[in-house]
């Protein structure tokens, strides 16, 4: 897996919480977590995202330092072992800034290994301005790049 990301303890505050996200980090549960991170690695660079932070079996990506997307093998510090028996899928959207991007989110997450579930196109039954595309990750989750609007 090459080398270690730096720990945790080296996220930096924001300045400001103007424009913040409602959500602050999601973390997935993954079967195999060097597969995952594998894939993720290769899905989201188009979008900018790119591991910042790793340890032990899980991994934080994001994009200026600021890992708010997390995978990993459990079990976490929020898990019990019997939770970890069926790992249930789950949709998670990321925030594209242009088409372009959407597409090739698809492109790489395709070539990464993912599933289709979806091709990039309008998706007018949310909105008209919806482009979005979206793949299944190796465990099943439904993962979506997707913008609102022009681009």
């Amino acid at each position: 897996m090459g080398e270690s990301l730096p720990a945790l303890t080296s996220i930096q505050p924001p300045d400001t919480v103007a424009g913040m996200s409602l959500i602050d980090h999601v973390t997935l549960v993954v079967s195999d977590y060097a597969r995952s991170k594998a894939f993720y690695e290769k899905a989201l660079a188009p979008l900018g995202a790119k591991p910042f932070m790793e340890y032990g079996k899980a991994c934080g990506f994001g994009r200026e330092q600021k890992p708010d997307f997390w995978i990993g093998e459990g079990p976490m510090s929020f898990q019990t072992a019997e939770q970890l028996k069926i790992i249930t899928p789950t949709h998670i959207a990321f925030s594209a800034r242009t088409r372009a991007e959407v597409d090739a989110f698809y492109a790489a997450a395709m070539a990464a290994g993912g599933r289709d579930f979806g091709k990039p196109g309008v998706r007018e039954h949310y909105h008209p301005g919806y482009y979005g595309a979206f793949v299944l990750d190796p465990d099943g989750h439904d993962v979506e790049a997707v913008i609102h609007g022009g681009g």
